[in-house]
């Protein structure tokens, strides 16, 4: 009978942290840094992509600029000739290698021996310590590689060269591949465009079948420019940090 009620114990414990890791969601944290000298209006928010040297004729830049063009979009600019536009969009990009540290408990046991109980009582699945364990006998820090991706979307003014908008976003994850992670780097960078100008904040997107890309407004069309196809789906990207967009 009381391995009965120590059975029922671990059973009811195992259904709580299934219920528990099902409302789980992960998320893709970005630091998003703006300076704006920003004053169109949705009338005027016509723009075109400029290119430097290295980015003439790069299958990369042109993947990278339909997910801002995407982005773009939902903000109600529209993609024209660079003889027609107002702002023209230049974007930069980099991956490097970085150690996140992260301080981990460290438990001691305080009744090590070869079998499964203590004090000569049978085995009980809460411990000694009752239902939330031991409390950890001290912390260390643990160094991790990752990956450090960055997006800078730059805007100025075509007919006088002004800079006028400039926001960077910055993630860090164990994927190393920047494809994987530029969809949500473009959303981020672009969330609640446009921002005052220093605005520093933190910005986390879900995990989801689009690759974190916005699924509401296709990018227009430009004349002589293919239709973009739907960008690829990110595969999980380990997030630093958690939920929602904090100021």
């Amino acid at each position: 009978m009381k391995l009965d009620r120590w059975t029922r114990r671990a059973t009811l414990l195992l259904a709580a942290l299934t219920v528990m890791l099902s409302g789980c969601t992960t998320y893709v944290t970005s630091r998003v840094t703006a300076f704006s000298d920003w004053s169109g209006s949705d009338a005027t928010r016509t723009y075109a992509f400029t290119r430097t040297a290295t980015q003439q004729n790069n299958l990369e830049q042109a993947t990278y600029e339909q997910l801002v063009a995407d982005e773009l979009a939902t903000h109600a600019f529209r993609r024209v000739n660079a003889a027609e536009a107002r702002y023209l969009v230049g974007l930069t990009y980099s991956t490097r290698a970085g150690t996140v540290t992260v301080s981990e408990p460290v438990y001691a046991n305080p009744w090590p021996g070869p079998f499964p109980g203590y004090w000569g009582r049978p085995f009980d699945p809460w411990g000694p310590y009752g239902a939330y364990g031991a409390f950890p006998a001290g912390y260390v820090n643990q160094n991790y590689p990752v990956s450090v991706h960055t997006l800078g979307i730059r805007f100025t003014e075509r007919a006088t060269g002004k800079e006028v908008y400039n926001v960077t976003a910055r993630t860090a994850t164990d994927e190393p591949s920047l494809v994987h992670a530029m969809p949500y780097l473009a959303r981020s960078a672009l969330d609640g465009f446009p921002l005052n100008n220093g605005t520093v904040r933190t910005v986390r997107i879900p995990l989801d079948k689009n690759g974190g890309a916005s699924n509401e407004v296709p990018g227009s069309a430009v004349p002589g420019v293919p239709p973009a196809k739907a960008p690829v789906p990110a595969p999980a990207v380990a997030p630093i940090g958690s939920a929602q967009t904090v100021q």
